[in-house]
């Protein structure tokens, strides 16, 4: 194995979430910095909230009501005519 060359392993990397929970991990990053964690996630918490920053969930919601509320359109049957 060639010395040099690989990254400092830090044992004791610190993780700091958005929701302020702190723990350590294995890293070649001695501290970071994450947005969603294990403690604030909806799949390991169970609860239904959504994390939404860019309001897609609102947009797609419109969108479907708009769409609901829009008739559609008949589409017009062509019927061949006998040439003889």
């Amino acid at each position: 194995m060639k010395k040099e060359i690989h990254p400092t392993y830090y044992p004791k990397a610190k993780v700091t979430c958005a929701c302020g929970n702190v723990f350590t991990v294995g890293s070649t990053v001695p501290e970071m910095r994450v947005e969603i964690c294990s403690k604030c996630h909806p799949f390991y918490t169970g609860r239904t909230e959504l994390i939404d920053t860019a309001g897609r969930i609102e947009k797609f919601k419109a969108r479907r009501t708009k769409a609901e509320a829009v008739p559609k359109k008949t589409k017009k049957v062509r019927t061949k005519k006998n040439s003889k």
